[in-house]
Parts: structure tokens; C-alpha cells; sequence
């Protein structure tokens, strides 16, 4: 299946058209496997994370389906529905459906909170064919009589198990409730815990099932190194690494909303443009940061976890790790945003000593050890190896050593 092309995906010409235009020639993994199943009409439970190509692979069966059949939604209805967790998430997989769609005469819209709803309530006053939502306005507006959820032929659930973890099973089972029983159901989630299991078996029937590894993503596509640093040199490192313009484009994650800001604020003062991403900031802030540094404007954005599946920027050059998450399938899905769809990239982590178990579990759930340039575990250090260039590090040799080295439990300090 290496070799497939869309079209013999069943993709149709004005879609692979947009496609070309975009320069998407050949198809992910999980297109390969989804795109004909939803050709036939199935139900499909999706275990992939972002960067797998997955929203093209529900997005295009989808608006070939809908074109075919050309039924008018009718006023303030859709006949296709496509739930995200997070606002960003919603925007840019609407962005998706018109840039696949755009020879098609279909109309999209997308809807979501911490914005004025007026241009919304407009733009679903006609109906449209493909609606984008995240819960919690898409209940407010079908409260008010401004959508109406009967024509829906199409339900695609993305991101499950986070829209679990930010509390919207409630708010998705009432959606869920106001939808037509006949339909085609798809459930994408990158983890399945018991909860998106459950979930799962009650809005799937006879889903076919198709499961990516990130593991295996992660591994293939990303070159992964960790720098052994203590906490107060982190951002010295930061700066030595920045000097390097082979770090073009670069996505800076931190644990905190606080530590965003700070070394944002501390790339601007040193003369790096830099933009902070994260749950504090209103709407409007968040799209000017994401445009900023799409744009090239910011050649760092610096994000906590809330961005980690939400931001599909391409040409993302490095993604830093500042600080390590607390929970490794985090990390997967950073460092997928300088792997996506299909491209490589550079993932460079910083880990201080309390931040050693992190660094355990991540290398435990990968199944690789990530490359050390410089520095080493627990209190037994080495001098830094200067003559790595900073975008394309030397590695140290026998990876057996190193791990011997981290049989010491380290102490843990409070993230």
C-alpha cells in the first residue's frame, strides 16, 4: 500500500485537485486505511494523534459524500457535524474542509466559544453542509433556536479522550441525544482509556477499527535528543540554541501558563521574536499568536500542553522541550508538531534533575532512549560537549552506560 494514490483511494478530481494544490501527493498511513472504509458507508473508531494526516482522512470521504448527494441542509441545520475539544482545534480542522472542499459548493461554517456569536448565528442562518463545533457553544446555540441537529448525516468526534478530560462527556452526550439515529458515526481519539471506550460502544455501530502508533511515529520521524541541564541554566541553554538560524521555525513547551509568559517575555528582551500560547489568553490573542508565528512573524511560539494538539503549523523546524510533562503521552504529542503528515523533524528536551522520571517514563513509553548531547543524569556531570552544533547535536556513545546511570531514584521537586 506504499505506492497508493488518492486516487485509487477513491478520492474524486476536484478533491485531489485541492489536494495538489496544497502539495499533499501521496497518503498517510491512516488515509490509506480510513478513506475507503467511510467510501462504504462504515462507522470507524480511530486511534491516531494529530500529525497523522487523520483530519483528511475523515474530511475527504466525508465532503465527497456530501457533494454527491446534494440535499439541501435546510435553514440552521447541517448535514455534517464535527466535534473538537479546544477552539483552535475546531478552527483548523474548518480551515481543513474549505481548502479540501474549495471546488465543491458546499458551505462550512465553525463555531465555538470566548468570541461573540452574532457572525456564527449568520453564517448557520442558510444551513450549511459541514459544521465544525466545540461543545459548550454548540449546546448554547441549539438552546436558542439557532441550529438544529435533524439533518445530520455525518458525526465525527475528534479528540476524544481530551474533550473527556476538559469535562464535555456530559455536554457530548446531550449532542449525541439530539441527533438522528441513522447516520455514519467516527470517533478519532489518540489514547482509549475506559471512558472513550465506553463512549464509543455507545455511538459506533460495527465500527471498523484503525489504530497508529504514536510510538512508532514518534520514533521513525523525529530526531529526539535531551540536554541534562539544571533548572537555572535552562535559559542560557534556550539562548545558545536560538543563535543557530538552522532553528527556523520553533515551538517552546512549557509546564505552565506562568512559564510561558516568562520566557516569551525573555526571547523578546534578548531580540527573538516570540509568541505565548496558552489557556489565559482570550480568543482573539490566541488566533494573533498562532497567525504571528504561522506567518513567520514570531520564530518562536511558546506553549503549554493546551497546544500540543492544536497547533498544525506547518515547516515547524524544532520543537524544545523547556520543561518536561508530567505525563509522557504529552510528549507525544509535542513533538508531533514538527512531524506532520508524514515529515521529519527535531525534538530537543531539557531535563533538570527533578525531572529525571519524566525523562524515565517518556523513554519507557517510546521504547527508545532519546540521544544525550550534553550533560548527564543524577549529580554525576560532565562537561558539555561544545563542538556539537546546536541544530544538529553530537551524541554521546554507549547508551548502556547512560542508563545504568539512572538507576539512582532522583529527588523530586514541585512542578
Amino acid at each position: 500500500m506504499t505506492n497508493i494514490s488518492f486516487s485509487e483511494l477513491g478520492v474524486t478530481e476536484p478533491l485531489r485537485r485541492a489536494l495538489r494544490a496544497e502539495n499533499y501527493i501521496s497518503p498517510t498511513p491512516i488515509q490509506v486505511r480510513a478513506i475507503p472504509l467511510l467510501l462504504a458507508g462504515k462507522d470507524l473508531l480511530g486511534i491516531a494523534q494529530t500529525g497523522t494526516g487523520k483530519t483528511a482522512a475523515f474530511a475527504l470521504p466525508i465532503l465527497r459524500r456530501l457533494s454527491e448527494k446534494r440535499a439541501p441542509a435546510g435553514p440552521r441545520a447541517t448535514r455534517a457535524l464535527i466535534l473538537a475539544p479546544t477552539r483552535e482545534l475546531a478552527i483548523q480542522i474548518g480551515d481543513s474542509f474549505k481548502t479540501y472542499g474549495r471546488h465543491l459548493a458546499l458551505r462550512h461554517a465553525v463555531v465555538f466559544g470566548g468570541v461573540g456569536q452574532q457572525p456564527q448565528v449568520k453564517a448557520l442562518a442558510r444551513g450549511v453542509d459541514t459544521l465544525v463545533a466545540t461543545p459548550g457553544r454548540l449546546l448554547d446555540l441549539i438552546g436558542q433556536g439557532h441550529i438544529r441537529l435533524d439533518r445530520v448525516s455525518f458525526l465525527v468526534l475528534d479528540e476524544a479522550d481530551r474533550m473527556l478530560d476538559m469535562g464535555f462527556i456530559r455536554d457530548v452526550r446531550k449532542i449525541i441525544k439530539a441527533l438522528p439515529r441513522q447516520r455514519q458515526s467516527l470517533l478519532f481519539s489518540a489514547t482509549m482509556p475506559t471512558d472513550v471506550e465506553r463512549l464509543a460502544g455507545e455511538i459506533l455501530r460495527d465500527p471498523g477499527r484503525i489504530e497508529i502508533s504514536p510510538k512508532a511515529i514518534t520514533v521513525d520521524r523525529v530526531d529526539q535528543r535531551v540536554f541534562f541541564v539544571e533548572s537555572a541554566n535552562k535559559r542560557a541553554l534556550l539562548a545558545k540554541l536560538l543563535g543557530d538560524p538552522g532553528l527556523a521555525r520553533v515551538i517552546v513547551f512549557t509546564r505552565t501558563k506562568h512559564g510561558a509568559n516568562r520566557v516569551a517575555q525573555q526571547l523578546d528582551r534578548a531580540g527573538t521574536a516570540a509568541e505565548a500560547l496558552h489557556g489565559n489568553k482570550s480568543q482573539s490573542a490566541r488566533q494573533r499568536a498562532l497567525e504571528r508565528f504561522r506567518t513567520g512573524q514570531a520564530r518562536v511560539l511558546v506553549a503549554t500542553d493546551i497546544a500540543a494538539r492544536g497547533i498544525d503549523v506547518d515547516g515547524v523546524t524544532h520543537v524544545i522541550n523547556y520543561e518536561l510533562p508530567n505525563e509522557p503521552e504529552s510528549y507525544v504529542h509535542r513533538v508531533g508538531r514538527t512531524a506532520r503528515a508524514g515529515a521529519a523533524g527535531s525534538a530537543l528536551s531539557f531535563c533538570d534533575p527533578a525531572e529525571q522520571a519524566y525523562l524515565r517514563a517518556i523513554e519507557r513509553l517510546t521504547k527508545r532512549p532519546l540521544a544525550v548531547v550534553s550533560g548527564q543524569p543524577s549529580h554525576r556531570r560532565a562537561a558539555p560537549d561544545s563542538r556539537a552544533p546546536s541544530h544538529v547535536p553530537a551524541t554521546r556513545s554507549a547508551p548502556s552506560k547512560r542508563r545504568r546511570r539512572f538507576r539512582g531514584a532522583p529527588k523530586r521537586r514541585a512542578a
